[in-house]
């Protein structure tokens, strides 16, 4: 895992560590030193921690004009027993919401597993204040027992995923037209690609 690193290409429009807005303004991060892992593994040092042990992240891009960003996200979304969604909404989403995000977009490309507690308050109360700003929560490339699991808990009620935001090769287009494609599924605007 630790040759996994965050996707770079968008570098040249937004860094979280050189955005006075974001939470990981000013990390300042090693190309040698690992110090991040999942269980036995290290993780890239170019993945930011929040709090939880198993679950790590990159904010990828953020426009604030808009309202908008891209996270990427690696490790086990373990809300069972590490509470991954209070570290995620407390130490990043609250943090963006509070600078004008209300659509938040998660690549789950790298998340392999997804443990869910069948309480659901930090998903209801995030969805209850995007969803009144016109915003959105989306997870994109989610794997088949990741949405099973999701289902399972009731968690579509607050979040978009499945099978219309899987196989979708974001990494080829700039972060704005990713997002409008994105925008489009989620507003129904076109089926699927």
């Amino acid at each position: 895992m630790h040759q996994i690193e965050p996707y770079f290409r968008w570098r040249d429009e937004y860094i979280a560590s050189e955005d006075e807005k974001s939470p990981f303004f000013g990390q300042q991060y090693s190309e040698s030193a690992y110090s991040h892992r999942l269980y036995n593994f290290y993780l890239h040092p170019q993945w930011d921690a929040f709090g939880s042990t198993t679950l790590y992240g990159k904010i990828l891009h953020v426009d604030y004009d808009e309202g908008y960003t891209l996270i990427e996200l690696i490790g086990e979304w373990n809300d069972t027993l590490h509470n991954d969604i209070h570290f995620l909404k407390r130490n990043i989403t609250d943090h963006l919401y509070d600078q004008g995000i209300v659509k938040f977009v998660f690549f789950c490309d790298n998340v392999l597993n997804f443990h869910a507690t069948f309480e659901d308050d930090y998903y209801a109360e995030w969805a209850e204040e995007v969803t009144g700003e016109g915003g959105w929560i989306l997870l994109v490339n989610t794997r088949q027992h990741f949405e099973e699991e999701l289902l399972t808990a009731g968690l579509q009620q607050y979040l978009h995923f499945g099978t219309a935001y899987n196989g979708l090769n974001w990494r080829t287009a700039k972060a704005q037209f990713t997002f409008a494609m994105l925008e489009e599924l989620v507003d129904g605007r076109v089926k699927h690609l």
